[in-house]
């Protein structure tokens, strides 16, 4: 058993100013130093002095695969989003193989628990390797790493239609407290009446992961092909169940905004992404308004999930151009709720720091230059931290994965490892530019 001493303890509701944590894989126990007894079963003391405990970070919304196309050089020049995906990602994506794809996790995965990532739901494609891709995911997250993922394969008429399905299929096999299924769909814009219904027949109540209205193009092409808006789509072919996610939405209207609220579905929010690729900002107010859960998510450019928070803060004040915006308590209350969601969906209590939850925890350096407190303790965590995450200690079910900003990994022989896998990958690339 571990115990962390002398330490501030927050989980977005509870806050102990001088306290101390005792866990295994799941705490065992919290309360004030002034009640800490140490005892035989305590194998290692950790010294919170001068540091915050948190639980661990969750990204809602990633694709691991884009992680080694830094430094690839792919000619491009869109001048719209969907010229992006077919300039750029569409050709990246069909070149993956499950080497390159298990690499990609083992990188991706180590830099999030360095931004206190502890689990992730990942949004995947690859061209070469359909079959077999996700368990490669589970392998490296999960398995060699030690975190927590829930994975899906992005259907779409790019690829072969059986592959995907079955795929998906075999990810909504996994069925541990470390690694779960959703059914993947990638955008209505790539996907046919003839897909859907596919889909529709097999999907049961399992909840969707999909692209939605990410930009203009993808409800433009649904108008122009259907008739229909890209969420009133997927409704008329049931496959909007409980808990989906729908990422982006930054083009929805009211229609498909109460839609997603009657069916139970979740916003996943991308915020830096969304600015990256210039698609426009989301509607807070419309969110708001239909009472839509919101989470949050990279969309795989960079890991660090307490960043893409400010930005939500910060982006939904300039789409609403409203200096009050979104207020703190506001993202408090999301990022609470957004915990329950991922409990819910891979059957564990994960976001409290609290007896019985799973130890999934972070601990971050933090010298306060004002007063803190049990009022204002969310603010300092939010101005003071957030924009420039790094625990210094991160576990996962216990376990330090994180020691003193350093991965307990052989970091230099995976990173050599996936130099190797890359290149092998640009060259392939290459050849169909």
């Amino acid at each position: 058993m571990i115990a962390i001493v002398n330490v501030k303890i927050y989980d977005y509701d509870t806050y102990i100013d001088d306290g101390y944590c005792l866990f295994n894989e799941k705490i065992v126990e919290v309360g004030s130093m002034d009640d800490f007894r140490k005892n035989d079963e305590i194998e290692q003391v950790i010294d919170g002095k001068n540091k915050l405990l948190l639980p661990g970070l969750v990204n809602f919304h990633t694709h691991i695969y884009s992680t080694l196309v830094r430094g690839a050089s792919i000619p491009f020049n869109p001048t719209s989003f969907k010229e992006l995906l077919e300039q750029l990602w569409w050709k990246f994506d069909s070149q993956l193989d499950n080497p390159t794809i298990y690499y990609s996790g083992l990188v991706y995965g180590i830099e999030s628990l360095k931004n206190g990532v502890t689990s992730l739901i990942d949004h995947h494609a690859s061209g070469i390797d359909i079959k077999g891709s996700l368990t490669e995911l589970k392998k490296a997250i999960v398995e060699t790493l030690g975190m927590r993922g829930i994975f899906c394969f992005e259907t779409s008429d790019r690829f072969d239609i059986e592959e995907c399905i079955e795929e998906n299929l075999t990810g909504l096999t996994f069925n541990s407290s470390e690694a779960k299924g959703m059914f993947g769909l990638h955008a209505s814009m790539s996907l046919s009446n003839e897909t859907l219904e596919k889909i529709s027949k097999i999907i049961e109540k399992n909840p969707i992961h999909v692209h939605v209205a990410e930009s203009k193009e993808d409800e433009e092409d649904s108008l122009s092909k259907y008739g229909k808006r890209v969420v009133e789509r997927y409704n008329d072919y049931n496959l909007i169940n409980e808990k989906s996610i729908f990422a982006h939405c930054v083009h929805i209207d009211e229609k498909e905004a109460e839609i997603m609220s009657k069916k139970g579905a979740y916003i996943a929010l991308n915020p830096t992404s969304n600015l990256n690729n210039a698609v426009g900002f989301f509607n807070y107010t419309l969110y708001k308004k239909f009472n839509i859960p919101i989470l949050i998510g990279t969309d795989g450019l960079g890991t660090n999930i307490a960043k893409e928070w400010t930005n939500l803060f910060y982006l939904g004040k300039a789409g609403m151009k409203n200096p009050v915006g979104i207020s703190l308590d506001e993202i408090k209350e999301y990022i609470v709720h957004s915990y329950e969601y991922f409990g819910q969906m891979i059957g564990i209590k994960i976001g409290k720091i609290k007896q019985d939850f799973v130890a999934d925890l972070l601990l971050v350096d933090y010298i306060h230059p004002t007063t803190l407190d049990e009022n204002n303790v969310f603010g300092h965590l939010f101005f003071g931290l957030f924009d420039n995450f790094k625990p210094s200690w991160v576990f996962v079910k216990g376990k330090p994965l994180i020691k003193e900003y350093k991965s307990i990994f052989d970091e230099d022989r995976i990173y050599q490892e996936a130099v190797e896998v890359s290149k092998k990958l640009w060259e392939r690339i290459e050849k169909i530019n």
